[in-house]
């Protein structure tokens, strides 16, 4: 039964004990898998895979059309994003998330991975499996994030940037370049994390001693 003020698309399927909240929207050529659960308010556009035992908090937005423009003169011309999202078996996001799809191709995120409220993942993103996305995190179009990967709050992923597995981004931190398995990083620009503890103990210990000359 679909509860009052839902809108699903004719052509969208819908697998068994999936649970719809009121003023869900659910677009053209969408697909749920079993046992997802979508809270209030939460607006579903075209071309949006979604598989099993997936959470979608209140009021987040799943295809809305990436962020691209093409310049002529003093123009702004948008360039059109046909792609899909897939979101993958028992990821969980959290409350006003937002999820462009792709310009082709599709913006994927990972199974079992946990995205927090106020997400921002542009158009292309690879999310891998089992991540961590915290809130106010930022990611640019086609970043590509490995498996297990940390995104702390308030960080932001340039475009077309790569994470390796099992790495940390520390909170408040801007990652401008590539980074590789393992890694941990911090700061704006982002640096290994040690390094930048140094730099900081350096800092303080300096500044300390100019104030008891």
């Amino acid at each position: 039964m679909v509860p009052e003020f839902c809108y699903i698309s004719n052509d969208a399927k819908i697998a068994d004990k999936v649970q719809l909240s009121p003023f869900v929207y659910i677009g053209q050529r969408v697909v749920i898998g079993a046992e997802t659960y979508i809270y209030p308010n939460v607006t579903i556009l075209d071309n949006v895979l979604i598989g099993k035992r997936v959470i979608i908090g209140p009021g987040s937005v799943l295809g809305t059309e990436g962020f691209g423009y093409d310049k002529t003169g003093e123009v702004y011309t948008r360039i059109p994003h046909k792609g899909k999202v897939v979101i993958e078996d028992d990821v969980e996001i959290g409350a006003n998330v937002t999820i462009a799809r792709a310009k082709i191709g599709e913006t994927r995120i990972g199974a079992g991975t946990k995205v927090d409220c106020l997400v921002h993942i542009g158009h292309n993103v690879k999310i891998g499996k089992n991540c961590i996305i915290i809130a106010q995190v930022g990611i640019g179009g086609s970043a590509k994030l490995g498996n297990s990967v940390i995104l702390a709050g308030q960080v932001g992923i340039k475009d077309h940037v790569e994470i390796g597995d099992n790495s940390v981004i520390y909170a408040k931190s801007a990652l401008y370049k590539s980074i590789p398995p393992n890694s941990k990083y911090s700061g704006i620009p982002a640096r290994p994390h040690q390094q930048v503890l140094r730099f900081w103990g350096k800092l303080f210990k300096e500044s300390e001693e100019a104030n008891n000359k």
